[in-house]
């Protein structure tokens, strides 16, 4: 097979770099990876970047790069066959990834994406001083992506990402959140991460919904979730659970306003026994809304003001 092998790295163009740093390294455990002029990388792993954050003023998604691995010319000969315009990439854009050679292309929501054969490794361990595990990437790729359908007809970005970049279906859900409003994505993946990519008609203004980080211990979930509540951070949606990918996580507002999820335990895909479904829910319990969670909370006070006079004297 000819398609792509993983998500290898986002390109980001944010508006503020400095609280870009902190955002992903004091709150979501990432380091930085090399410093250049107008922006930086960011590590999770054996990697030398999965991030790439550039000044500008879009503060939405870039580029993404996926890697291909050894089936790289035959990819980009069956997308010219198809009559998708490919470009191969010149030295300086070749030497800021760290390959060899890249090709570049844009699909039908008009998202660039780049194809490398393989990302290039860093030359020191990852390491991360406030997570007590690490970050779950390896033969998944980076982690995964939710992309605003912009209004092009799903059979139309399937033949791009299905047809001719290799995904396969893992499953869609079409849940009615209001009468008269649907949500209805579909998750596709091209290794044994449930999905690496997602698409939806979502009431965003932005490329992108969400890029979904994976760690391997829960306990770390937690932590990241109570730094984020600790400096501030708005927070999209708050603990739960998908009933797709099995993924315990939150969800936290980036400095450019699109979220970044952060969850553990995510379901592998076994391509020879996987029937694709199509579910009813987003969410198999949590995911709350911060306004759903603070009228819960002072709801929960109102009713209770005898346990909330006892809290505020223990503390």
């Amino acid at each position: 097979m000819t398609g792509v092998r993983e998500l290898g790295y986002v390109v980001y163009e944010v508006s503020d770099l400095a609280a870009w740093e902190k955002f992903g390294v004091e709150l979501l455990g990432m380091k930085i990876g090399e410093r250049f002029d107008g922006g930086f990388t960011l590590r999770f792993d054996e990697k030398a970047y999965r991030w790439i954050i550039v000044e500008g003023p879009a503060d939405d998604l870039a580029r993404s790069g996926y890697v291909v691995g050894a089936n790289l010319d035959a990819l980009v000969a069956e997308l010219r066959g198809a009559g998708v315009d490919v470009v191969e990439g010149g030295a300086d854009l070749a030497t800021a990834r760290g390959v060899d050679r890249i090709f570049t292309t844009i699909d039908p929501m008009g998202n660039v994406i780049e194809l490398v054969e393989e990302c290039p490794d860093a030359p020191t361990p990852f390491t991360s001083e406030i997570l007590n595990g690490e970050f779950v990437t390896g033969i998944g790729g980076a982690g995964h992506q939710v992309l605003v359908a912009q209004g092009v007809a799903r059979e139309e970005y399937l033949a791009f990402y299905r047809d001719l970049l290799g995904f396969r279906i893992s499953d869609i859900i079409i849940e009615e959140l209001a009468p008269g409003i649907v949500a209805d994505l579909i998750f596709l993946h091209c290794n044994p991460r449930h999905h690496t990519v997602a698409f939806g008609d979502l009431p965003s203004p932005k490329r992108t919904h969400h890029f979904m980080v994976e760690v391997a211990d829960i306990v770390d979930v937690g932590r990241a979730y109570e730094r984020c509540l600790a400096a501030g951070q708005p927070l999209e949606m708050h603990l739960g659970m998908h009933p797709n990918d099995h993924m315990f996580s939150f969800y936290v507002v980036t400095p450019s306003g699109f979220s970044v999820e952060y969850g553990c335990g995510g379901r592998l895909i076994d391509d020879a026994t996987w029937e694709v479904t199509t579910l009813d829910a987003l969410h198999s319990w949590g995911h709350q809304p911060t306004h759903v969670v603070s009228e819960l909370v002072a709801a929960t006070s109102d009713a209770h003001p005898s346990a909330d006079s006892a809290e505020k004297s223990d503390a």
